[in-house]
């Protein structure tokens, strides 16, 4: 069969490929991402609209006279600011950010902003990537976020410390939005593998609230910090799912079609279970808290519920067509519907006025809900052969020095081979050997 007869059928596999592909995505909505996901608790989603404020508060020139604010002002004190840094303080390096202490929630944060689409030297960090370019804890990591938040972490490590030393107990919290959501994320992991130059703090104190963030980092690496890093996503946002390298996302700005039809085919020819076991694909980093607000073939905002879990597969893995997909990515609309979705869950809670010790009762039991999912996820990844998944011990305890580096020849096990890795593991927890060498079942 000659050449030109080959081109008509090419031409109608590949359109009907890309028809199914916008079917499904017309049909699928971002609700179904989540379903099964539990519900979150005023509690554990009580800083972020808190935090997604401080964000804002690093646009405004003069904090004593701000010009955006939105109802209710930032809840920044200007007094209890440690320092800013501007564009000429970063010389390019990383977005602009604020160093706070809020001692209203006895809390030292550190807030960086989301991409200034005027200056080049937030593309130079956005587009400073190559697929496996950069090794991190044994996984994959965004090269240029990551020398962002190495660079951040050099300059404030020290201003933290002795904040952190000047205040004790308060925890340490890093927020960022868009591209500065994915350099804090960066920046927790750079502070959880550095905690010595911050004075010795607890792994428990560092935290990482990541809004709308970019996909960053290795699916490992945000299974494995899943207890310090927080992604906060809004119903239809886009940028999370884009699995596209973001370097070709900017490429294709000026030819959408390019860009659905390379989704188009990665959603229709490589199936998820190949897709998980590529060490150096990257995803949104930590717990997810999705913040769902519409529903499908309905118009209008419904009341927010924000759902959350430590997900394995199916992180977000497919851009939904719609046309709040951009709006989504707004930071001035993630603090909105944060704030409606913790006045709805106090208002659920001062129905049901609990006593004070039920309530620290109730977070204990969240505490170790987290703690409990959290492995749960680890087992997954590990099941399903993710490399470089750290099992927590039988004593609950996560190994964090622990750093395997496979050939980079081989970076994922053969089939077989991680078989018979998950089922050992598995014996090992069931049966021990007695004095004389046998297999007996663990008492």
């Amino acid at each position: 069969m000659s050449i030109a007869c080959c081109l008509p059928v090419v031409e109608c596999v590949y359109c009907l490929a890309c028809t199914r592909w916008v079917w499904q995505r017309c049909l699928h909505t971002t609700g179904y991402d989540s379903e099964t996901w539990g519900l979150a608790s005023s509690g554990e989603f009580e800083p972020v609209p808190r935090l997604c404020r401080f964000i804002l508060a690093v646009y405004e020139d003069d904090l004593e006279d701000p010009q955006w604010a939105p109802p209710g002002g930032y809840g920044i004190e200007p007094r209890w600011v440690v320092r800013r840094r501007t564009y000429e303080h970063t010389r390019g390096h990383a977005p602009t950010y604020l160093l706070y202490v809020d001692h209203r929630h006895s809390d030292v944060v550190l807030a960086v902003r989301g991409m200034d689409m005027a200056k080049e030297s937030d593309y130079g960090v956005l587009l400073d990537n190559r697929i496996g370019q950069r090794r991190f804890d044994g996984g994959y990591v965004h090269n240029g976020l990551l020398n962002a938040a190495e660079w951040v972490f050099d300059a404030e490590c020290d201003v933290l410390r002795d904040l952190l030393h000047r205040n004790p107990g308060y925890t340490l919290t890093f927020a960022g939005h868009s591209l500065g959501s994915g350099v804090v994320a960066m920046l927790a992991l750079v502070a959880v593998q550095n905690r010595e130059r911050l004075g010795g703090v607890e792994r428990n104190r560092i935290r990482c609230f990541a809004m709308a963030p970019p996909r960053c980092m290795s699916l490992n690496l945000a299974v494995r910090y899943a207890d310090v890093i927080n992604a906060v996503i809004l119903q239809d946002d886009f940028l999370p799912r884009t699995d596209i390298p973001l370097e070709d996302i900017i490429k294709s700005l000026f030819c959408l079609p390019c860009l659905l039809c390379g989704n188009c085919l990665v959603d229709t020819c490589i199936p998820e279970s190949v897709m998980l076991r590529d060490p150096r694909r990257l995803y949104a980093p930590g717990r997810l808290y999705h913040i769902v607000e519409r529903k499908p073939f309905r118009c209008g905002r419904y009341p927010p519920a924000v759902r959350t879990a430590v997900p394995v597969d199916g992180r977000f893995e497919h851009i939904v067509l719609s046309c709040n997909a951009i709006s989504d990515h707004a930071i001035i609309w993630i603090e909105r519907e944060a704030q409606r979705a913790i006045d709805l869950m106090l208002e659920s809670e001062r129905t049901m006025t609990a006593p004070e010790n039920q309530r620290m009762d109730a977070e204990t039991t969240l505490t170790r809900d987290h703690g409990e999912e959290h492995q749960a996820a680890l087992r997954r990844a590990a099941t399903l052969g993710i490399a470089d998944v750290n099992l927590p011990s039988p004593y609950g305890t996560f190994n964090e020095n622990m750093t395997l580096e496979p050939d980079e020849g081989s970076p994922v096990l053969s089939e077989s081979g991680r078989r018979r890795t998950v089922w050992n593991e598995w014996i090992a927890r069931i049966f021990e050997k007695d004095e004389s060498g046998q297999m007996v079942p663990r008492r």
